[in-house]
This record gives C-alpha cells, sequence and structure tokens, in this order.
C-alpha cells in the first residue's frame, strides 16, 4: 500500500499515536479507496485526555483566566478556523464525500459560531437575591460544570463541534472532543488550530476512536461531568446508561423525520426548492433533512412536476468539483439501507418517480430519488436512511396535515410552506419540534437555539441557553451582622 497521510490523536497539548497501537484507515467515499489512516484511541488514552481536562480546571494557567480573556481566545479561534476553512473543508470532503462547496462555507461560517460565544463569555452573570432574612447578603455566581465529553458524528462535524465547544470554552469547561471513527480527519486537523490559538495544554484533547476501547470509557468515565452527544437514538441509548456511572449532565442532539408541510397556496418554485433542499442537500446526510413531504392533495401533482424539472438539473459527481450538486454517501452502508427501504416501500405500493438507483461512477453514489408513497405506513416515512430520498404523501386537510407531521417519535425540525400567515402561525405552534421553518429550510445561526423534541433529543445548542448549561449555580450566604452567629439551640 502506498503511504497514506496519518493524523495522530491530540492529548494535553501533545501529538501521539494510541497506546493500543491500533490504526484504522479512511476510506474516500467518491472512490471507495483508502486514502488516510488515523491513530486510534485507547481506555488508557480515554484516561490520560480526562486526567488533562481536570487537572487543568485547577490550574492557573486556565482557573485564572477571565471571562473576557476566555473571549479574546475564542476570538482567535474563530479567525483561525476563517483562514483555514478551505483546507478544513477539502480535508472534510476527501474524508466524508460532502460537497467542498458545502464544507468549505460551512466551516467559514463556523466561524461565527465560536465569535458569539466569544462575545458572550463575558455577560454571564449572577444575581443578588432578596433574601427574607435580616443581616444577610446572598447571590449567585455561575461556574464551570467541568470537565465535557463531546461527541460528533462525521455529519457536519465542524458546526456539531462549535456547537459544543464554543460554549463550554466560554463558560471555562475543559473539554474532550471525540471525533467519529468514519471520517475524523478534519476534527485532529483542527486541533492544530487549538493549539495554534493559544489554549492551555489540556484545556482541549481530540481523539477518536471505536466504541469499545474509546467512546464507552470516555462517556461512564468518573471524572467526566457534562456528555454533549451528537449521534443516532441507538447510540444514544448507551451514552444515557454510561452516563449512570457519574451522574454527568447530559444533551443529546439526535436525528429525526422531519415533515415538511405543503398547503394549497404555497408558492410552488419556493416549496419544491426547499424540499429539494431539505432532502438532497448534502445528499440528504443531514439530521433536519425533510424526508417526510406533506402535500395538499390538489397541488400534488404540478409540484411533482416542478421537483422533477429542478431535479432534472441535479449533477451527480466527485464532491471536489464546483458542478458538482450531489456527492457520494459517506459509507457503502448507507447505499444498502437505501436499497432496502426503497424495495419494501415499492412492496407497499410506492411509485418512484425518479431515481431509485445507484450511479455507475466508482463510490458510495446514489441517484437523487422521489419516492410517492401510498399510505403514511410506507418505509421511506419512518426510516432515517441519510441519503436523497424526498418522500411524499398527500392531506386533505390542516389538521391531517398536522396530525401526520407529529405521528412520529422524533421532533427535530420541520417546515411549512404558506402564504397564509395566520395559517403559518397556526400550523408551526402545533407541529412537535424544536424547529420549525416557514418558506425555508435549513437556516441556521449562532443566536438561534437548536434541537429536538422526543427521541430527538434534549437540551439546545447555540443561543444564549448554551452556554448557561456548561455552568453550575453557586449559591453564596454572607452574615453582615456585628454579632457573631447566634447558638443554634436556643431559638428566637
Amino acid at each position: 500500500m502506498r503511504n497514506l497521510p496519518h493524523f495522530q490523536l491530540f492529548i494535553d497539548g501533545e501529538w501521539s499515536e494510541g497506546s493500543g497501537a491500533q490504526v484504522m484507515t479512511s476510506e474516500n467515499p467518491a472512490t471507495g479507496q483508502g486514502w488516510a489512516t488515523f491513530a486510534c484511541a485507547s481506555a488508557g488514552d480515554v484516561d490520560r485526555a480526562v486526567a488533562a481536562a481536570k487537572r487543568v480546571l485547577d490550574d492557573p494557567a486556565w482557573r485564572d483566566v477571565t471571562q473576557t480573556a476566555r473571549g479574546k481566545l475564542l476570538y482567535r479561534l474563530a479567525d483561525l478556523v476563517a483562514e483555514y476553512a478551505s483546507k478544513l473543508g477539502e480535508l472534510e470532503t476527501t474524508d466524508s464525500g460532502k460537497l467542498l462547496a458545502e464544507t468549505s462555507a460551512q466551516t467559514g461560517y463556523v466561524a461565527d459560531y465560536y465569535r458569539y460565544f466569544a462575545g458572550l463569555a463575558d455577560k454571564v452573570e449572577g444575581t443578588v437575591l432578596p433574601i427574607d432574612k435580616p443581616d444577610m447578603h446572598v447571590f449567585t455566581t455561575r461556574e464551570p460544570i467541568g470537565v465535557v465529553a463531546a461527541i460528533v458524528p462525521w455529519n457536519a462535524q465542524m458546526f456539531l463541534t462549535a456547537t459544543k465547544l464554543g460554549p463550554a470554552l466560554a463558560a471555562g469547561c475543559s473539554v474532550v472532543l471525540k471525533a467519529s471513527e468514519i471520517a475524523p480527519a478534519p476534527m485532529l486537523e483542527f486541533a492544530r488550530l487549538i493549539e495554534q490559538a493559544g489554549f492551555p495544554p489540556g484545556v482541549v484533547s481530540v481523539i477518536t476512536g471505536d466504541a469499545e476501547n474509546c467512546a464507552i470509557p470516555l462517556t461512564r468515565h468518573p471524572d467526566v461531568d457534562r456528555i454533549a452527544f451528537t449521534g443516532g437514538p441507538e447510540t444514544a441509548r448507551h451514552v444515557v446508561r454510561n452516563s449512570a456511572e457519574n451522574f454527568a449532565v447530559t444533551s443529546l442532539e439526535l436525528g429525526g423525520k422531519s415533515p415538511i408541510l405543503v398547503f394549497e397556496d404555497a408558492d410552488l418554485d419556493g416549496a419544491a426548492n426547499g424540499l429539494i433542499a431539505g432532502n438532497f442537500g448534502a445528499s440528504g446526510q443531514s439530521c433536519v433533512a425533510g424526508t417526510r413531504g406533506l402535500v395538499h392533495r390538489s397541488i400534488l401533482e404540478p409540484l411533482i412536476e416542478r421537483i422533477e424539472q429542478k431535479a432534472s438539473g441535479i449533477q451527480l459527481g466527485d464532491p471536489l468539483q464546483a458542478e458538482t450538486h450531489v456527492g457520494p454517501l459517506c459509507t457503502a452502508a448507507q447505499v444498502r439501507r437505501i436499497e432496502e427501504t426503497l424495495a419494501k416501500a415499492r412492496g407497499q405500493g410506492a411509485t418512484i418517480r425518479f431515481g431509485g438507483e445507484t450511479s455507475d461512477r466508482p463510490g458510495n453514489y446514489m441517484k437523487p430519488t422521489l419516492v410517492q408513497c401510498a399510505s403514511a405506513d410506507t418505509e421511506t416515512l419512518k426510516v432515517e436512511m441519510f441519503g436523497p430520498v424526498m418522500s411524499l404523501l398527500p392531506f386533505d386537510t390542516e389538521d391531517e396535515a398536522i396530525a401526520l407531521a407529529n405521528s412520529t417519535p422524533y421532533g427535530l425540525g420541520s417546515g411549512v410552506f404558506t402564504q397564509n400567515l395566520a395559517r403559518a402561525h397556526r400550523v408551526s405552534k402545533r407541529i412537535r419540534a424544536g424547529i420549525c421553518w416557514v418558506n425555508t429550510y435549513r437556516a441556521i445561526s449562532p443566536i438561534a437555539p437548536f434541537g429536538g423534541f422526543n427521541q430527538s433529543g434534549y437540551g439546545r445548542e447555540a443561543g444564549v441557553e448554551a452556554i448557561l448549561d456548561y455552568t453550575r449555580t453557586k449559591t453564596t450566604w454572607i452574615n453582615t451582622a456585628q454579632e457573631p452567629m447566634a447558638n443554634p439551640f436556643i431559638m428566637r
């Protein structure tokens, strides 16, 4: 095998191989060939990273850094992320198959997340309480929650890292960042920017590895105080069980089967664009993918015609090329799952209006697919496939549309297309999801909280409340009386 680029772990300010000597090869999804290798952490490496994170919380080099100074470090990190956005984007594209246009642009925008939390670093305040006892001065302060285990998946990893690392560092925590063992290269390269920004050794360690040797030891480690996890519901259940060992405060940002409701008065071009963005954007590899398109029966055919027309110009190809609209899926397993799910849907009476096939190109390519569903029980409406598959189901009334939208155990994203302002407010209020986009889809901002309901998880990332979730409240009582404290056994 030819010499491939190799990525090491970043633990306590040092680059190293895993102590277990485990090395994995990462495949380029566009070619199906190995393109890089990376070191994998062992349980001993996890111990070392967590020990460094715990130590640095009491180290004056981090403990005594003022809130304003922490903000300046984050501003420096933001500038570096923006400067290296193209390089990080190219690494992410090569490793995961996502479009270079998207990975580089998203990484550039991620810099604004670090700037946002940098600005919040010295805005976290305590409160003086109007206590009901004389001669008592009582106030609250917010302190860093402690050691954070931040676990991110391979898709949108720069964004999902920023929503955890930004508020955690702004709050004064230390972080062990666990990158997915699938496509971890950009995260291991990102660690160089942490080092360059000037954060003291141990404040952030970046590791990767499999569940048994890395993820499980990290999430159940007795010195981890908080877990921030993004991933699938099944893995999340294991994370929650592991957190019973350390009682770590846990937040979960999981997947979903997000509905997009298109009413009869919607602008058809806007609705078609929203459905395409929600299903074919990022090759469908998005936790908020709008994979359940619910369309008023009276406009179903005209809308499908618009989608077919627009989708006919989609270019499937090399994700590094600017003219490509849809690239490969990250893993071959995703392709197999989509093929199996489509086969079940056909057996349930669904019609494949276009796509439904793999490409003859090398790599993990799946053609953009539109499924016209015969019933709400169609398999493609129930299974999260993580690929470019759009499913449409007609409805007749507003109440029916809302019931269909809520007929899922998930609740992350949702969309509503209508030109009726009253309906937009009415419907968005009734949909059980953490995010509702009206006449748009997949918009994000560091200012807006991001997170789900039900089996899409709990906790919020981004927005002001995110930084508070990385703090804990301390209440301080000060007796201001001139007399000494009274004898506790003499009641007055």
